[in-house]
């Protein structure tokens, strides 16, 4: 019977079939209503904000151990995201496991072994290797990048446990007796921070007894830098967040993931108020409407510490004037460059943007975004209680100020050192860290991390600071200063590295996502091709978007330039 309507029927009659066929099959993957279940009660009543799909990600994945496409395809619909949009998210980030279809889930416990240079240099491969025997097959083994715990090499986490000094035996006990969880350590909570005069600063910028400019002028009278690697003089950056319009925010860089790098752990898992209040002034002084703190999913026990302690300050009263946000990383060591961060704290890929324009103008939300990193925070209510000068005068050989230094390698005593700007690698090894270790001589360092480059002994009297190293190729960065001796391959060395830039380049630019890949396999070669090299890394420093490509090339040149015997 014709349809009166002049439509189509709703079910359509092949030509030439006879037959009916079945209601049209939606396109797409189908949605799996167990899985929004999940989903839904995992999410509970938090906002479905753009801004929140990483943390949705971490709920999934630390419930179920991975990231199913089923659980994947139900966020997205509970969001309102395309699914490709959320599987671009989860499969940029390491600590996210996506479970295709078919595949079985990873087992419930993963340890992963840091093999960045100085856990490398302490054994790490040996455990890489012995493990995967001496836990069984449920438990995966997988290498990882550094966690922050040089000072504590090898370093492996066991779930969310991190465990120094492992050896076979301790990580096999640890992950027997089911010690996942992170052990909190003792620090300074917040009544004991109030009873040493804590806030007290605070209490004087929101009551109006400092104005906004003292504050600055103390703070670039004191000397104070950004302590995160870049060294941007902190008044100045103020006065240029404040001169951009309203609203504003300011991001706290927790993502210290340049190897050898370990003293913001040190101030969060210690003394987190001291960085809280100084985040809080910041916040004051830009008038900022919210604070996001983004924290290297590496550090758990901070993680806990800040959750703790921020919702203290916050039933205190004392972030009435602004909102604080933590935020959790997922293993991405690019998120350590402020706009890659700021597209991370969005919810998005880390990948950094081009510039300009700057964050400082266009940053979270589009909006103008004081970027600090914790220890310059930390530094900000104790110069203001002391002065400018307290904090100023402490520098040695023209320097200003105190610096955390992380050392590691080979010497006596690591970990993070509060000694005077400008000091010398020499003078922390022989009057900080008890010397070299036993058996060993001191042949080289790393004033700055892996990207710092590297130095030989004859130039370890140079001032530990911003300027000081740039003519010799190298530069301070975050103050990581890593030791080596006479029995390290610094060849060796140099691969560890250039393979730690190649797999944390975010792929977005050819000169970095090439340029490394093709670096370590040139380097990997028993005879190096130092001109190739060279050329190799002249385009990746001139044409790489952000510091990751730029800096990658910096130990294998002055390698070449400082150590050219070593290469032959």
């Amino acid at each position: 019977m014709a349809n009166s309507g002049g439509y189509p029927p709703k079910r359509m009659i092949h030509p030439g079939s006879g037959r009916r066929k079945a209601l049209p099959f939606p396109k797409g993957r189908q949605l799996d209503l167990a899985a929004q279940q999940e989903v839904i009660a995992l999410l509970g009543d938090q906002p479905r904000q753009r801004d929140l799909l990483i943390e949705f990600l971490h709920l999934i994945q630390d419930r179920y151990h991975g990231l199913s496409a089923s659980h994947l395809q139900a966020l997205a619909a509970e969001m309102n995201l395309p699914m490709a949009e959320v599987y671009e998210v989860a499969s940029f980030y390491a600590h996210f496991d996506i479970i295709l279809d078919g595949e079985d889930a990873p087992p419930p416990l993963t340890i992963r072994v840091c093999d960045s240079l100085t856990c490398e240099m302490m054994g790490a491969q040996a455990l890489l290797a012995g493990l995967p025997n001496a836990v069984g097959a449920s438990v995966r083994v997988v290498r990882a990048p550094c966690m922050g715990h040089c000072d504590a090499a090898p370093a492996v986490e066991i779930g969310h446990r991190p465990l120094g000094h492992a050896t076979l035996e301790t990580v096999t006990q640890a992950a027997q007796a089911g010690h996942t969880q992170p052990e909190i350590p003792p620090y300074q909570d917040l009544a004991a921070y109030r009873a040493a005069g804590g806030y007290d600063r605070l209490a004087d910028c929101l009551a109006g007894r400092s104005a906004v400019e003292q504050v600055i002028e103390t703070l670039d009278a004191a000397g104070l830098r950004g302590l995160g690697g870049a060294g941007f003089p902190t008044g100045r950056k103020w006065t240029l967040v404040r001169e951009a319009p309203k609203p504003r925010y300011v991001a706290v860089n927790a993502d210290e993931g340049e190897p050898g790098t370990f003293k913001d752990r040190l101030y969060l898992e210690q003394h987190p108020h001291s960085f809280l209040e100084g985040a809080l002034i910041a916040a004051w002084a830009m008038e900022a409407e919210a604070i996001y703190i983004y924290l290297r999913d590496e550090y758990p026990a901070a993680r806990h510490i800040l959750l703790t302690e921020i919702a203290a300050l916050q039933s205190a009263g004392l972030a009435a004037h602004t909102t604080v946000h933590l935020r959790r990383g997922a293993g991405a060591y690019i998120c350590g460059e402020e706009s890659a961060m700021i597209e991370s704290i969005e919810g998005k890929r880390g990948l950094p943007r081009h510039r300009p324009p700057y964050v400082a103008q266009l940053g979270i939300f589009g909006r103008p975004t004081l970027v600090n990193n914790v220890e310059t925070l930390y530094w900000v209510p104790e110069i203001l209680s002391k002065g400018a000068a307290w904090f100023a005068d402490q520098g040695a050989n023209g320097s200003k100020g105190l610096r955390s230094y992380s050392v590691s390698g080979r010497v006596k005593e690591p970990g993070v050192k509060l000694a005077p700007a400008g000091l010398t690698a020499r003078d922390l090894i022989d009057d900080y860290c008890g010397g070299m270790a036993d058996g060993h001589s001191f042949k080289a360092y790393l004033p700055g991390g892996a990207s710092g480059g590297i130095l030989p002994a004859a130039m370890a009297d140079i001032p530990l600071d911003f300027g000081k190293l740039e003519a010799h190729g190298s530069f301070v960065g975050s103050h990581a200063v890593i030791i080596l001796s006479d029995k390290d391959d610094l060849r060796a060395v140099a691969l560890n590295l250039m393979r730690f830039f190649e797999d944390e380049s975010c792929g977005q630019c050819t000169p970095c996502r090439n340029g490394t890949e093709k670096a370590v396999a040139l380097m990997a070669k028993p005879t190096w091709d130092t001109a190739l090299l060279e050329e190799l890394s002249a385009t990746m420093r001139d044409a790489s978007i952000c510091g990751l490509g730029q800096a990658a090339p910096n130990p294998l040149l002055s390698l070449l330039k400082h150590f050219p015997e070593d290469v032959r």
